[in-house]
């Protein structure tokens, strides 16, 4: 994980002081809504429900064990015991005093944390695949070029008042889209050309009210030009995105509404002025990154099947199948990634109490290398666990509730807080995955079913990322009452795709039912193996459209 310079700590020290100052002039009466409004967004802090919500930045998803501990005791100290890992890999707490934000800041600094453009028209996290960097596959580990974007958008005067939110993602999976850049504002795709990295750039992309796939706007650029595409394209949306109606104002609209080929001209235009100037990459910058990138310390050697490991597979059902389902291959011999699954039924996907901050701290610390990393599925993963010690890791993870073998099948919910917490959502989320995953409590069927994805948003902003969802839930309002619209098809792995709606929307009592028949559907019409969305693919909607309506 990357470690902060000198600099990087001071410009933060220097951002919670400046926010304590704004936050007592505005409890002193010396900002008003409206002045404080910017300045508290930009620092993470939302006006929810019920109270207000902080959002904390986690950068591509890492954590050590003493950041995973500062986390619990802000939950314990300053919260209601507990926090949630959202769709984006940040965490958010429900229940913090705007007197005690200062002081949380205060405390994420001490352990090089933040909640700097976590919210606000600027641009956020940046966020990749949560297995970057232990990918035998990878051109490369994407994670240091997500820290040159991290670097180059904070505090980047330019794009402090952007016309909307904005959202950056890298992948350096070639064939496969683990990190979702086709759906957002601008998606960067690692590429290998005669030996030497590049990118692809696509631009358009996003969820919310008008869902849309980016299409690529650079086809090729070298690596040092990246900031001054990136840049580019960015001043264009700057300039003409639309400020006067909010729900217009993203990349999306804009790229839909000239073109790709227009906005790649455009873009152009601005690319050459900024060409061989100091934006541009050298190799000296890009290892300076790199460097904070510390690889962690592998004991190497290690065999790739250990005999105690291989025994227990042999003897113990309910560890392969964890195994198999939660584990996944390291590109370092005899280790392995590991999955801590926060889809408990009974209680809200995602949420960790002050307690389990500690426990995945002591798990990451003793198991780890001292590393987690929260996903875009909201669960923990361990990255570098070693095989002769993964049986001693699913004991531990059991005991804690969090060793549930259902990652990536029915039950592995993704859902935001909804009605529950949210002031803007129109309907609940959490009571719908929890009455779902009720409904399919036997885990040998829902093994048995593969790979679905089911993801809930209590409305249209989707936070959820229904709309990429095998199985997408959004709610709606309909005169003060709360109904759900079902979509199918959607995708978030090999390629993003939205999923189509399925036909008229449900109330929440007939949730379970309708996900029952599409289950029934896929089941009777599934060639052997063949998982969900490729039956889906294969047979259409109409079947399934037709079981549940009638």
């Amino acid at each position: 994980m990357y470690i902060y310079e000198e600099h990087d700590q001071q410009l933060l020290d220097e951002r919670v002081a400046q926010f304590r100052d704004q936050t007592n002039r505005y409890l002193e009466g010396k900002l008003s809504d409206m002045e404080f409004l910017p300045l508290r967004l930009q620092n993470g802090l939302y006006v929810q429900r019920y109270a207000p919500m902080l959002r904390v930045a986690v950068p591509y998803g890492t954590l050590s064990s003493a950041q995973l501990r500062t986390l619990g005791r802000i939950a314990r100290d300053y919260d209601k015991g507990y926090g949630h890992v959202s769709t984006r890999q940040n965490i958010q707490y429900n229940w913090p005093d705007l007197r005690d934000v200062p002081d949380i800041l205060a405390d994420l600094a001490a352990v090089q944390m933040h909640a700097i453009q976590t919210s606000g028209n600027c641009i956020r996290n940046v966020t990749t695949d949560e297995f970057a960097g232990l990918r035998p596959e990878e051109v490369e580990d994407p994670r240091p070029w997500c820290e040159i974007i991290r670097q180059w958008s904070t505090f980047n005067p330019e794009f402090a008042y952007l016309p909307r939110k904005f959202k950056i993602a890298v992948n350096g999976v070639p064939d496969a889209d683990p990190a979702v850049i086709g759906v957002h504002d601008i998606g960067v795709q690692l590429v290998e050309r005669d030996g030497e990295t590049g990118f692809r750039i696509l631009a358009g992309g996003g969820l919310g009210r008008t869902p849309m796939v980016g299409q690529t706007i650079v086809e090729y650029t070298r690596w040092p030009d990246l900031l001054a595409w990136l840049e580019a394209i960015m001043r264009v949306y700057n300039k003409y995105g639309n400020r006067d109606n909010k729900y217009k104002a993203r990349i999306k609209i804009l790229v839909k509404a000239i073109g790709a080929e227009r906005y790649y001209e455009l873009a152009k235009q601005e690319f050459e002025e900024l060409k061989g100037g100091p934006i541009t990459l050298t190799p000296d910058e890009v290892e300076r990154v790199k460097a904070g990138f510390r690889e962690p310390g592998f004991e190497r050697d290690l065999p790739e099947e250990p005999e105690a490991f291989a025994q227990a597979l042999a003897e113990n059902r309910e560890f392969s199948r964890w195994y198999h389902t939660n584990a996944m291959k390291h590109k370092m011999p005899g280790y392995a990634a590991v999955t801590l699954t926060l889809k408990q039924t009974g209680r809200p996907p995602g949420d960790l109490t002050d307690e389990e901050f500690e426990a995945v701290a002591d798990l990451a610390e003793r198991y780890s290398l001292d590393e987690a990393r929260t996903t875009h599925q909201q669960n923990i993963v361990l990255p570098h666990v070693r095989k002769d010690e993964l049986f001693e890791v699913w004991q531990r993870a059991k005991e804690l509730g969090f060793a549930t073998p259902n990652l990536r099948l029915l039950t592995d919910i993704v859902a935001c807080p909804g009605g529950d917490y949210c002031a803007l959502a129109n309907a609940k989320s959490i009571p719908i995955a929890e009455a779902i995953q009720r409904r399919f409590d036997d885990l040998d069927f829902v093994h048995d079913l593969g790979d679905l994805d089911i993801n809930i948003s209590g409305c249209m902003n989707a936070c959820g990322h229904h709309h990429v969802g095998h199985i997408g839930i959004l709610g709606v309002d309909k005169k003060g009452r709360e109904f759900y619209q079902i979509t199918l098809g959607g995708r978030g792995d090999k390629i993003s795709r939205i999923g189509e709606k399925m036909g008229p929307s449900l109330e929440a009592e007939d949730v379970p039912d309708a996900i029952s028949r599409i289950v029934d559907v896929y089941v009777e019409n599934r060639h052997e193996g063949e998982p969900f969305i490729d039956t889906y693919e294969r047979i259409g909607i109409e079947p399934f459209r037709e079981r549940v309506y009638g």
